[in-house]
């Protein structure tokens, strides 16, 4: 592999730890209730901090800083049953360290493999279903207040 050729693990560690972070805090402290909570050490507990935010207009030209977001991460430590060691990072926007925690014992158990597969199915898989609904719902509700102002120039000339 090369340095421009991306890592297929990486890659699927992206979209689960994206699917976690955008996920509803109280569907993820369902599913953090049934984690176990032996094997975990925090390497950094969880702690709150502010990243730039940058953007384009249009998504075209230069970027430019918008402001700040408060941002919450956590690291944690997990050893599986036959040994193996996974880290597992949480960040989420805002002030919740017990979101950002929980996202990082997620992310640990998912490098595990004996606990991989289950994990998919059982609560990345329900999360990104129920974050995708909710995108379907707010496109919905700002589609119905949408000005076409091509449409209304040429409706009012006669």
């Amino acid at each position: 592999m090369t340095d421009t050729d991306p890592d297929p693990a990486a890659g699927a560690r992206q979209c689960w730890l994206a699917v976690l972070a955008h996920a509803p805090r109280a569907l993820l402290e369902q599913h953090a209730a049934a984690l176990p909570t032996t094997g975990f050490t925090r390497l950094r507990a969880p702690e709150i901090g502010l990243t730039m935010v940058r953007a384009r207009i249009g998504n075209q030209g230069d970027r430019f800083n918008l402001g700040d977001a408060t941002v919450t991460r956590c690291v944690v430590r997990h050893v599986g049953a036959d040994g193996r060691v996974a880290a597992g990072v949480g960040y989420v926007l805002g002030r919740d360290e017990a979101r950002a925690e929980w996202v990082a014992r997620l992310d640990a158990l998912l490098q595990q493999p004996a606990q991989h597969d289950a994990l998919m199915r059982g609560v990345v898989a329900p999360l990104a279903a129920e974050i995708a609904r909710l995108r379907v719902a707010a496109a919905a509700r700002t589609a119905s207040s949408r000005v076409a102002f091509d449409t209304l120039a040429s409706a009012s000339t006669p």
